[in-house]
């Protein structure tokens, strides 16, 4: 009978051990493995985010939003609302999620998740724990309308 020692390696020509071969197989796992999630890691360490959206928005004119109305501005999303005491921004972002909120006869609905909200942006039922957010709207020197959004 031949003994083989444990840590002996098989000469060339000689036959590969199943011990052998599961050793070989595991530590090939291992290193691709370690391969693999440095690849992950490199690509998790140099992600590029997205540019910041602007915080303030030059919606035109005073003047294109008339006393008594209420418009709705699809690239903010906000309703740009004009009263007797003046201009009033809310989002139309949905506090739960983030969804854009749709306009309603008697309000405003979520589609995503069904929150619904007042005409003014308070909470009318959730999910959502929270009103809509009110933006600062302001007028400049130049009659145009600024809306900020932080």
């Amino acid at each position: 009978m031949h003994v083989i020692a444990m840590n002996a390696m098989p000469r060339k020509g000689d036959p590969l051990s199943r011990r052998s071969f599961l050793n070989l197989v595991g530590k090939g796992s291992l290193a691709g493995s370690a391969l693999i999630s440095m690849g992950v890691l490199v690509r998790y360490i140099s992600f590029q985010s997205e540019a910041s959206l602007p915080t303030q928005y030059d919606l035109g004119l005073a003047s294109d939003y008339p006393l008594g109305s209420r418009i709705n501005v699809q690239s903010v999303p906000a309703t740009i609302i004009h009263d007797s005491q003046g201009y009033h921004a809310i989002s139309l972002v949905c506090p739960h999620l983030g969804c854009v909120v749709k306009v309603t006869s008697d309000g405003l609905s979520c589609p995503c998740h069904g929150s619904r909200f007042l005409p003014d942006g308070s909470l009318r039922n959730g999910p959502a724990s929270k009103p809509l957010n009110v933006l600062r709207v302001e007028t400049n020197a130049d009659g145009h309308l600024i809306l900020y959004t932080s």
